[in-house]
């Protein structure tokens, strides 16, 4: 009987995309013990959104978080999402900011780390993926997973031998956009697997209706393990639900290792939060409800309420089927990025200022010109000349890593911030999210009661 992992997304990625990241620690601490002891393969509990929102929305420090979701959780390894040389934000930190943030997370109880980067500029990751094998925890290689002329089984497998050879210590193919066919993900795994001699995950969402179909191909190919949240927080814009898959593929003779008991109870914990959440509003139906018209477009839910933001502050909502048209023009004159942040955001915003001002390129963009130049990493195909010409005029060409042009900042901070920081926990906060974070220390200067942890950490855990 063949072993199928599963990772559970409750945590972070179902509670960012269903209620945009805003469950509370104290909303499912209980539940803890009981998602250890379900049989996952790990937990997905950190990273991506939930560290800006804890601090932004919920006054909780992001470290205090994991560091009381690992005193409980024993059994299972617990997993972040980190975007390479950009972290958790959406700009390249120095070297010395990724390592430290890295050694900090894996100090506190990260096992796992899913290292991607936006464009596969592996060059992007290469520190990041160091340091997390240095910190003796596990580094996962990601493939983010697009639709274009340019990407097919070979480059996706080739990618694949890339992770491998950089050191990975297993790859997963992240389908952020749901746009994963089921015969596509047969044969991309099938041709990665027979490429790669580590294990291979698939990470998707049910966004626009395919994920439990593509799944169950991928498994059928060979796959290592699947991404799935408990079912009150799954389908929509989130995971296929756990106890579904579960039931499927045991049914079908392979071996998950969890206990749909344990899940059951899991389950009954989480539904009176989304009565409580759609109740409130934050959680919306619509992001409940599959959107197949983004196999079409392609265009991410949050990218297409972006562009129709900007349109309507401008009086021009009667415009958005063409800048609609437009979109897949700019990706192509872009070298197709996949769109996926912070490259959503750039796409849209081009795309709406060419439709907008009537002529393709007459406004760029800084973040634009940025990409072009390269700081953001190599673009996944050729980045057309006029369009190269007209944003760069005289600047040349990036040749070497951006990274490698930033100076160490965490030192700095750290001088910077004497009398506010009470650890180097809060230093890295700043680096991350420098606003926000020093709100939040106000907060808790304001508050002598609040649960913080001022006695558990100190610079010894950075060396």
């Amino acid at each position: 009987m063949r072993k199928v992992h599963i990772t559970e997304t409750i945590l972070r990625d179902a509670n960012q995309s269903l209620i945009a990241t805003r469950m509370e620690f104290d909303e499912f601490a209980q539940i803890l013990k009981e998602i250890d002891n379900a049989g996952y393969h790990s937990i997905e509990c950190w990273g991506g959104a939930t560290f800006d929102s804890c601090l932004r929305y919920l006054n909780e420090d992001p470290w205090e978080r994991l560091k009381k979701i690992k005193s409980v959780v024993k059994n299972t390894p617990l997993q972040m999402l980190l975007r390479g040389q950009n972290i958790l934000g959406y700009k390249h930190y120095p070297d010395d900011v990724v390592r430290n943030f890295i050694k900090m997370a894996v100090y506190h109880g990260i096992d796992r780390i899913r290292i991607f980067d936006a464009l596969n500029d592996f060059n992007n990751i290469k520190v990041a993926m160091d340091e997390t094998k240095k910190q003796g925890a596990h580094a996962q290689g990601t493939i983010v997973y697009t639709v274009s002329p340019i990407h097919d089984v070979n480059n996706y497998t080739n990618l694949a031998k890339q992770l491998e050879d950089m050191g990975a210590d297993s790859i997963c193919i992240k389908d952020m956009a749901g746009l994963m066919m089921p015969s596509i993900a047969y044969d991309v795994v099938k041709s990665i697997k027979a490429a790669v001699n580590i294990p291979v995950y698939l990470h998707s969402h049910c966004t626009n209706g395919l994920a439990e179909m593509t799944y169950y191909k991928a498994v059928e190919a060979g796959i290592d393990g699947i991404d799935c949240s408990i079912s009150a927080f799954s389908s929509g814009t989130a995971q296929p639900p756990t106890e579904t898959m579960h039931q499927a593929l045991s049914t079908a003779g392979y071996d998950t290792g969890l206990d749909l008991d344990t899940l059951t109870t899991i389950n009954n914990h989480f539904k009176p939060i989304r009565e409580k959440f759609l109740a409130s509003g934050g959680l919306n139906p619509k992001v409940l409800t599959p959107q197949p018209e983004g196999l079409v477009n392609q265009i991410p839910g949050g990218m297409l309420s972006n562009m129709i933001s900007q349109l309507t502050a401008q009086n021009s909502l009667d415009k958005l089927d063409a800048v609609l048209a437009e979109v897949p023009k700019v990706r192509a004159d872009l070298g197709y990025p996949p769109l996926v942040t912070p490259m959503s955001q750039m796409v849209g915003t081009q795309a709406t200022m060419n439709v907008l001002t009537g002529e393709r390129y007459k406004l760029i963009p800084k973040e634009v010109k940025a990409y072009v130049k390269g700081e953001y990493g190599k673009a996944p195909g050729k980045i057309d000349e006029a369009l190269a010409q007209k944003a760069l005029g005289s600047e040349e060409l990036l040749t070497t890593r951006y990274a490698d042009t930033l100076e160490p900042a965490f030192e700095k901070a750290k001088e910077e911030l004497k009398g506010i920081a009470q650890n180097n926990e809060d230093v890295l906060s700043y680096l991350a999210f420098p606003q926000v974070a020093m709100t939040y220390f106000e907060y808790r200067k304001e508050n002598p009661s609040f649960d913080q942890y001022q006695k558990m950490t100190d610079s010894e855990t950075i060396k």
